[in-house]
């Protein structure tokens, strides 16, 4: 039976490349400097840096993404409502709830590499069934999108419906290990940056163009380790 120091050290620690290491540190420096040339809500910066390092551990296969995306999760709440932007709002709420299923799922398709490096083992979705899920999310946001502007008062109802509805399909898509999340997670972050942006949230928009090109980071790790599967 493995120690706990020996866990540990196989999901923080073995099977990253310095590129790995590097891609971690960036994200986290990016988020620093923006709080210190544009100084607002500490909130927003906790949300910034526990969110990069929560995404890189996601795309990385590390199971301890979900430690920090609690942490995330529960910062950026705050910062939603603030912004009354009440689609992030529920879709975060479903987050927090979803990742607790998550952990159970990605625990059953966990591994030890032969590097002694702990990570997850991904699934591929069909060509088909990711087509019927494009055209199931293009309608639902919206829909989504006309009932938020129609029935709330949401400051940006439409990115808010074309971010809250994507996002909650590619999380279903995290829960399971499949990798076409990172297509879903990339059209989201590409919206949401816009949309932090019209808010004049600094911290949130350099965190979500971060999350972009972890979408690619993510996507070519992800399909290296499901065609090895």
């Amino acid at each position: 039976m493995k120690s706990v120091k020996s866990i540990l050290k196989a999901e923080l620690v073995a099977g990253r490349s310095l590129f790995d290491w590097l891609f971690l540190c960036t994200g986290i420096i990016v988020q620093i400097a923006v709080y210190i040339i544009q100084p607002e809500n500490v909130v927003a910066v906790v949300s910034g840096i526990t969110g990069i390092i929560s995404v890189i551990l996601c795309a990385q296969g590390k199971i301890s993404t979900f430690f920090f995306g609690f942490l995330q999760i529960s910062t950026y709440l705050y910062l939603s409502l603030l912004e009354k932007l009440y689609g992030e709002v529920a879709v975060n709420v479903f987050y927090f709830l979803s990742q607790i299923y998550a952990v159970f799922v990605w625990i059953k398709a966990y591994r030890i590499t032969e590097h002694n490096s702990a990570e997850l083992k991904p699934k591929q979705m069909s060509i088909s069934r990711f087509v019927i899920l494009i055209v199931f999310v293009l309608a639902s946001s919206a829909i989504v999108g006309w009932l938020l502007q129609t029935y709330t008062d949401d400051s940006q109802p439409w990115l808010d419906a074309f971010t809250t509805v994507p996002a909650l399909c590619a999380q279903v898509l995290l829960m399971l290990a499949y990798r076409e999340q990172w297509v879903l997670w990339f059209v989201v972050d590409v919206l949401s940056a816009i949309m932090w942006a019209r808010a004049c949230n600094w911290c949130l928009f350099a965190q979500y163009l971060f999350w972009c090109a972890n979408c690619i980071y993510g996507w070519h790790r992800w399909t290296i380790k499901s065609r090895k599967s």
